[in-house]
């Protein structure tokens, strides 16, 4: 009985994760143009490792990936320490929450705004005396990236700050106090108590954050198109260049099977370095 009734939810999940994955993987050992198939063995594969614009993307989304998930961990992690205790964190959770509830595709417009349609940011910077002109904020290598790094951060940022408050909300609370007894200050309880007790939910929130990193697209689509010069092309829109723009299927289905096994492999080696089940 109980395999009978989650059968429908395991076959709707195969579905729409199992089957197309297995697609993919299969179409990438052929030429695919439209409905034409044609056997290609491995030369995709061969292809793809000897092209450089693949690797440039890989390149772009680590350290693109890198910069945004060390951010948006600093000041989660800083400001639940700080205010996990807060009465109004504990009732009012859903505020920290509504960058996240926001289209990927509305923020993306926004902070493309921002940055480069209406100059807001440049304008600012001006007004105070921190800069003497306006930046050309999409038309250079790192002004561009940092675009791209400041959108991620304030929208999925709150996204770790919730699952770090609920960590230290769900510490024992009597542990802290006889830490305090013994003499203990903030700042020590924090890192020897409170720290150790949440790096299981730490390495798991950090491994879903850059999962989802590597799947950056609708922001690079919306405000950079990959400019300048390759230089914000994230693998996701490589994939997505190599599937809708120049339509080899094929190819892009070898990018994408490449990617998920990096994926994986990251994945599975940062679990085992920091994840600890709870009776270690």
């Amino acid at each position: 009985m109980p395999y009978f009734l989650v059968a429908p939810a395991v076959i709707y999940l195969m579905f729409i994760t199992l089957y197309p994955g297995v697609y993919a993987i299969y179409q990438s050992f052929f030429f695919v143009r439209f409905n034409q198939w044609t056997f290609a063995g491995l030369a995709n594969y061969q292809q793809l490792f000897a092209d450089a614009d693949f690797w440039a993307s890989l390149w772009n989304t680590f350290v693109m990936g890198s910069i945004a998930l060390a951010i948006e961990f600093t000041v989660a992690l800083t400001v639940a320490a700080f205010a996990y205790r807060d009465p109004f964190v504990r009732g009012w959770r859903i505020v920290f929450l509504l960058p996240m509830l926001f289209m990927t595709s509305a923020v993306s417009f926004m902070w493309k705004l921002a940055f480069n349609d209406a100059r807001v940011v440049s304008d600012l910077l001006t007004r105070v005396g921190l800069i003497e002109s306006n930046i050309d904020f999409l038309g250079k290598v790192w002004p561009a990236r940092f675009t791209l790094i400041m959108t991620d951060v304030w929208q999925w940022t709150p996204f770790l700050f919730i699952i770090f408050v609920g960590a230290l909300q769900g510490q024992d609370s009597e542990i802290e106090e006889s830490a305090r007894l013994d003499g203990a200050k903030w700042r020590q309880i924090f890192w020897h108590i409170s720290l150790p007790m949440m790096m299981p939910i730490i390495a798991v929130a950090l491994i879903l954050r850059g999962i989802d990193i590597t799947t950056m697209f609708a922001s690079v689509f919306i405000i950079t198109g990959g400019t300048p010069g390759g230089a914000t092309e994230t693998i996701s829109f490589f994939i997505y260049r190599m599937g809708f723009k120049t339509f080899n299927f094929g190819y892009a289905s070898s990018a994408a099977f490449v990617m998920l096994v990096i994926t994986i492999v990251v994945a599975q080696t940062f679990v085992k370095r920091f994840f600890r089940p709870g009776r270690d």
